[in-house]
């Protein structure tokens, strides 16, 4: 089970798809489960566990209020979790602040469903139910 890690957001999906699938899977042995270059998504296990994934972050500045070319924000970190509402009220309890709520994501898989949070140091937080 991939409990955490890191997603890139990218501006050029194709050049950072072509990157990382050439390093991911002939460097570090990874091995790519989802994606092309045309994007917008892709990532990369290694063994049963997530290694990357890649987005394009153009997405996420639908979802969120990241604006472009926000510096700052080219990477977020990913948290499975069993109750999607349950850790985004548990991360504002601890100091987050909620992008973008609770909602069931389709477009993204049958059951996906996230909430978007800013941690206290402003750093972009997925929690993700599928």
């Amino acid at each position: 089970m991939d409990a955490l890690y890191p997603r890139l957001l990218v501006s050029r999906f194709a050049d950072s798809f072509r990157f990382y699938d050439g390093v991911l899977t002939e460097v570090a042995g990874g091995t790519r489960v989802k994606g092309e270059p045309s994007g917008p998504y892709a990532n990369w296990d290694l063994g049963e566990e997530a290694l990357l994934a890649l987005l394009d972050r153009s997405m996420m500045e639908r979802l969120t209020e990241l604006a472009p070319p926000a510096a700052g924000d080219s990477v977020m970190i990913v948290l499975k979790v069993d109750d999607v509402a349950l850790a985004a009220e548990t991360g504002v309890k601890y100091g987050g602040r909620v992008v973008a709520p609770p909602a069931d994501r389709p477009e993204w898989g049958p059951t996906a469903r996230t909430a978007h949070l800013r941690d206290p140091e402003g750093n972009l937080v997925e929690f993700q139910s599928y």
